[in-house]
């Protein structure tokens, strides 16, 4: 059995969990989420031991991949209506930053032209500085995969390490040719 999948999930408390079919719906401080779960595994809920129970129906080889990620998504829901995710970019190099113009992010990193990004409208971003970019939400997929996005449009290069990291990861500098002499 899953290792992942067959540990209850804590309803935390200020999260609301309910269970209409396959469609999950979590609503907490931080906002509301759904997710429609496939037929292999059901979900129920434990009022009295505030608790999610993933269980599924037999040990074929897709019932048992979807055991463990159905859990895993819902515990990263009720975690993020109650917590919320948040991931935080900075930009290096000289002349590159980062400005919000209403619901578009403008970015200037090295190219000809201005890049903007339109923010989703579940997620808040904020730049404290033109050389940081924060983005927060409910969802963990739609943090990470903008924040992906966003890094994607000017990837650290490794020669002098200019563009859009995630904070605090390390870019390995290669030397440059003046080095092999």
């Amino acid at each position: 059995m899953s290792r992942i999948g067959k540990k209850p999930v804590e309803i935390v408390s200020g999260a609301k969990v309910a269970v209409n079919g396959n469609v999950i719906e979590v609503e907490g401080p931080k906002g509301k989420l759904t997710f429609e779960h496939r037929d292999e595994v059901t979900v129920t809920v434990n009022e009295d031991a505030k608790e999610v129970v993933v269980t599924r129906d037999n040990d074929e080889r897709t019932s048992r991949e979807l055991h463990g990620l159905t859990r895993a998504i819902v515990r990263n829901m009720i975690e993020g209506v109650t917590k919320g995710y948040e991931k935080k970019l900075e930009i290096v190099g000289v002349g590159y930053l980062a400005a919000i113009k209403g619901d578009v992010l403008q970015l200037r990193v090295g190219y000809a032209n201005e890049l903007q990004r339109k923010i989703p409208s579940d997620l808040q971003v904020t730049c404290p500085d033109q050389t940081h970019i924060v983005v927060q939400g409910c969802d963990k997929q739609s943090v990470g995969q903008f924040a992906a996005e966003v890094r994607a449009c000017r990837t650290p290069e490794p020669y002098k390490g200019k563009g859009v990291r995630y904070q605090g990861e390390y870019v390995k500098i290669k030397p440059g040719k003046s080095a092999t002499k």
